[in-house]
């Protein structure tokens, strides 16, 4: 009896726990359990990371019953789209980062004011993406794809998933924002709104079930617009209505030049980093794409199986930045040092679960978007040899990211340029094009890459350098 209590305590006591971390309860995360602050935070990240990449994996889902043309266009599309999410993670990033630090020295209106240049920052690099976007689209998907019909195919979807990037940008800042705030249940519950929008809308878009018109791709980016505005509109609320922590208020989106500066400064290291990963993952699908339309579009299958999994762990990885921005700025740097190799644990616990099981059931996962032969083929390759890197991922991810969150963005973006552009992409043109290893060479020097930026990760998080960042 006596032990039936015991765990009927300890059960209540990690429910409640749950509750806690779903419900969004203001807590101080300088303070107590390293492990609780970690799971409290991590719950609601790690399933807002995993509503974000639910976006790519819904999209393609239902696009693979058109034809492996539409496929191709959907991956070919998000490889350019990296581009913006690039640029929107880094903001993101330095969003966090600003924003934990006054938190955690007890300055939440100077928080608030960061929170509002943020805002400002992504309409004014909206503008300067949509025109050119616009213009250019179809331009842009020839330059990708060798086949004309892919162009044909994806023309209108490129140029309004380039023309309406604001829901993206702000999507993400935003939710750095709250994530900075350590209101990471808020931005988890944006993400569920905006995908779940998403969800309904893309069948009834794409193949026009009831007074819906038959969109055919174009419908998959539409409903993803919408869904995503649906998101926005959600965080704006909170941030202008009913904001906690951080509360906006119209005159903080009057520029303030020298957070601004600071902003952009954070972020251009931030922005460097995923602009350089995204360079190269769109010279690898460069690489697939003079292979054939069918590994282009199995590859594009099983990235989305690979973001599934490594956004969560994004999430994880966010939390760390939060818990590392929030303990400087208290003055607890040990604290900070620590809460991020706990972090970097948990995650490598989970990361290697996941590979098990993409290892094992790489052709059942792919076969659930298509069946065609060669698809299938190529996307349970991809899936197998990227996932057998994911225990060298799961330390790497959160170590740089904590780096980030501590402001100092220029190591991970040296890191990042010496990884996928000095080892990655002359790797993969090495070995897929020159020495005839086909995709399987592209698929190998991700993971050669990933385990290389893993390592210099640890190697400069022990350093301790980050500790001195000025934010």
């Amino acid at each position: 009896m006596h032990t039936e209590l015991k765990s009927e305590t300890r059960w209540q006591r990690r429910l409640r726990v749950l509750r806690q971390a779903i419900n969004g309860e203001e807590q101080d995360f300088t303070t107590g359990s390293i492990d609780r602050a970690i799971v409290l935070l991590s719950i609601p990240m790690i399933l807002e990371m995993a509503m974000e990449s639910l976006f790519a994996v819904v999209d393609a889902f239902f696009v693979a019953r058109i034809s492996n043309e539409a496929v191709a266009t959907v991956g070919l599309t998000e490889s350019v789209l990296t581009l913006i999410y690039s640029i929107a993670i880094g903001l993101s990033a330095a969003a966090t980062a600003m924003v934990a630090r006054r938190v955690g020295e007890g300055r939440r209106k100077a928080a608030s004011v960061a929170g509002g240049q943020t805002i400002l920052i992504a309409v004014v690099l909206s503008l300067l993406i949509a025109v050119p976007g616009y213009i250019y689209a179809k331009d842009i998907l020839l330059l990708m794809a060798k086949d004309p019909q892919v162009a044909d195919t994806g023309e209108q979807y490129m140029r309004l998933m380039l023309t309406a990037n604001l829901p993206i940008l702000l999507l993400w800042m935003l939710n750095g924002i709250f994530r900075g705030a350590g209101d990471a249940a808020t931005a988890m519950r944006a993400l569920w709104l905006a995908n779940g929008v998403n969800i309904v809308l893309d069948p009834l878009l794409i193949f026009g079930y009831g007074p819906f018109p038959e969109m055919g791709v174009l419908g998959a980016g539409v409903a993803t617009t919408i869904g995503r505005s649906v998101g926005v509109g959600y965080q704006l609320w909170h941030l202008f209505g009913v904001g906690r922590i951080v509360r906006l208020h119209w005159r903080f989106l009057r520029p303030r030049w020298d957070i601004v500066r600071r902003l952009l400064v954070i972020a251009s290291g931030s922005t460097g980093q995923y602009l350089i990963a995204s360079a190269s993952w769109i010279f690898l699908i460069y690489i697939l794409g003079q292979i054939s339309t069918g590994v282009t579009a199995g590859y594009t299958i099983a990235i989305r199986m690979i973001i599934f999994t490594i956004l969560p762990s994004w999430g994880m990885s966010n939390a760390a930045a939060t818990l590392v921005g929030q303990n400087l700025g208290a003055g607890f740097p040990d604290r900070a040092e620590k809460s991020a190799w706990r972090a970097g644990f948990f995650n490598m616990i989970f990361m290697a679960t996941v590979s098990v099981i993409y290892l094992i059931w790489a052709p059942f996962f792919i076969s659930l978007f298509s069946d065609d032969p060669e698809t299938l083929k190529s996307g349970s390759m991809a899936l197998r040899i990227i996932a057998a890197g994911y225990v060298f991922y799961g330390y790497g991810m959160i170590l740089s990211q904590a780096i980030n969150g501590a402001g100092d963005t220029r190591t991970p973006t040296i890191l990042n340029f010496v990884c996928f552009w000095l080892i990655e992409m002359p790797l993969a043109w090495l070995l897929a094009l020159h020495l005839g290893w086909g995709q399987g060479g592209v698929y190998y020097s991700i993971v050669i890459a990933e385990s290389v930026l893993a390592v210099g990760s640890m190697w400069f998080f022990r350093k301790g350098r980050w500790k001195k960042a000025k934010v």
